[in-house]
């Protein structure tokens, strides 16, 4: 004799599942707004671990060269690097501090002179409007310039955090990286494994290829300037030397304070200073950017782009300095455990020797 089912209880599982989903898609939901909401926070988490890079990089080269362990050769990469940028500061300072206060003070006429030239030109009243436009936010940039001087604080309070934290980083990697992967399950152990060494590797590789680019910029540009009769021209090398760090946008911003400033001159000279920044840009894209993802990771372009657009939304500028490294770390990530793992797809990684597994 069979007994009427209760209605109550098959009722059961279903709510059971209902509120399963429920609290899996609230979590996912409250995971999403925490990581949003701390972006700010784990970017600087991120710009430790490029610095710490760094770091190991030049520890490597000092204790190969002498012998000495890590610690010591730490010590001495960390002074090497402050005494790089303080003798810079201290020979070079009092002149790029001249050189750029001459940028402030000539690109309000240089953008008049632009203005001029347009005027003679014939060209239309909504371009001449634009560039009025152009100078008033200058002139109202400037204006504002003091209410900068508390972000000025908090950008060198999170330097000096940033700093201290990549030399932690830096003086023992593998105790980090010991503890991140004691938190995963024992299946997902081995792939996080050779992911963070994928993105060690590109991270290195990008952050030497990167430095020799920036220097070759640097250098190209301030004796191009300089040739050109261009006004600070070592300020804007150094400029466009420190821009070359983003991409694609980097020598774009570069020129615009360097062609203001040749209009200062002559028209035929800010045609001149054009020329001379697309033929640096062809040789940065065409020798010195293969030789960066030869050592580092080969991400295309157009990727590169987006990332710096994408990076600049969601994190500001801090976020637009590190789209690069970045979008390498991301995209050799997703090749090991997305392709190669998830997918099960034998591609190469990029970045890997042939050798490395």
């Amino acid at each position: 004799m069979t007994t009427p089912s209760d209605p109550t209880a098959s009722a059961f599982p279903t709510v059971g599942r209902v509120a399963t989903i429920t609290v899996t898609i609230l979590a996912i939901i409250g995971f999403a707004w925490m990581l949003l909401e701390l972006s700010g926070f784990l970017m600087l988490i991120f710009a430790s671990l490029v610095l710490a890079a760094i770091f190991g990089v030049i520890t490597q080269a000092v204790s190969r060269w002498t012998g000495i362990g890590r610690g010591p050769a730490l010590g001495i990469s960390v002074l090497l690097i402050l005494a790089v940028f303080g003798g810079a500061f201290t020979l070079f300072g009092s002149q790029l501090a001249g050189e750029f206060d001459t940028i402030q003070d000539s690109i309000p006429p240089a953008i008049e002179q632009v203005r001029a030239f347009l005027e003679r030109a014939g060209l239309s009243e909504s371009v001449r409007k634009m560039v009025e436009q152009g100078s008033s936010d200058v002139s109202r940039f400037a204006s504002q310039a003091g209410g900068y001087v508390l972000t000025a604080t908090n950008g060198i309070a999170n330097f000096v955090l940033v700093f201290v934290a990549a030399i932690f980083l830096a003086s023992d990697p593998a105790v980090y990286r010991r503890g991140l992967l004691l938190l995963l399950p024992d299946r997902a152990e081995p792939t996080i494994a050779a992911a963070l060494d994928d993105a060690s590797r590109g991270l290195r590789g990008w952050m030497v290829g990167q430095a020799v680019s920036s220097l070759v910029v640097a250098a190209f540009t301030w004796a191009g300037l300089a040739l050109l009769g261009v006004p600070a021209a070592g300020g804007l090398g150094l400029i466009a030397g420190l821009l070359d760090v983003i991409p694609m946008i980097g020598p774009i911003i570069a020129g615009v304070p360097a062609v203001l400033l040749a209009f200062t001159v002559s028209p035929i000279t800010a045609v001149w200073t054009i020329v001379l920044f697309l033929i640096i840009q062809q040789i940065q894209g065409n020798f010195l950017q293969p030789m960066i993802q030869k050592q580092a990771v080969d991400v295309p372009p157009a990727i590169l782009l987006f990332a710096v657009v994408a990076a600049g939304l969601l994190f500001g500028f801090l976020g637009v300095l590190l789209a690069a490294p970045l979008t390498v770390v991301v995209f050799v990530l997703v090749q090991r455990i997305y392709v190669r793992t998830l997918l099960g797809k034998d591609i190469k990684i990029a970045g890997q020797t042939e050798t490395a597994d």
